[in-house]
């Protein structure tokens, strides 16, 4: 029997699914923003893969552990449910940014074991960030990119590909896509 390919949402998360607390270090201090849910929760309902896709240096800094950061996840997945929305992975990097391993974004091994773990078409999927780096990966591996941000806000960078669209939130990427995907 064949598996059944899929398409995805790769998502980032301080700065786009929650406020971005440095180095959130206390699911206490986890606070999802307005819309996330909503979201997540009609991505679900169209059928994509929502996966979490996030840089966690605080881990090699010692600022915390895997264990807190399953936690701060864990009160993720619970906030989310309230809602009736999930995601279906999570994939984090805790490298520091000198260690130049594979997996810290902007590089795309986060993208591309999902993918194979998750059977993924990554042409037919996405990613929603707050920043270029987010942008950079998800352009890395043929996906389609929204970058979350107020109007009028000045870019990064513009060695960076300009995202396929610019949205206020979670929710209105979300109706984007879906109306996109037709």
């Amino acid at each position: 029997m064949e598996k059944k390919i899929n398409k995805a949402v790769f998502i980032d998360r301080d700065g786009t699914i929650a406020k971005d607390v440095p180095y959130c270090s206390n699911p206490e201090h986890f606070e999802l923003l307005p819309e996330v849910a909503e979201g997540i929760r009609r991505l679900n309902n169209h059928g994509f893969k929502v996966i979490v896709v996030t840089n966690q240096s605080g881990i090699a800094r010692g600022y915390f552990n895997e264990d807190m950061l399953s936690r701060i996840h864990d009160k993720m997945h619970s906030e989310l449910a309230k809602s009736d929305a999930h995601v279906d992975a999570i994939y984090y990097c805790p490298h520091h940014p000198d260690d130049n391993c594979e997996c810290r974004k902007p590089k795309s091994k986060m993208l591309l074991q999902a993918a194979s773990d998750l059977n993924i078409n990554l042409e037919q999927s996405y990613v929603i960030g707050d920043n270029d780096m987010d942008m950079e990966m998800g352009k890395n591996v043929g996906c389609k990119t929204i970058l979350i941000a107020e109007k009028n806000k000045e870019r990064e960078s513009d060695k960076v590909p300009c995202p396929d669209y610019v949205a206020s939130s979670v929710s209105v990427a979300a109706q984007w896509i879906i109306t996109e995907q037709g």
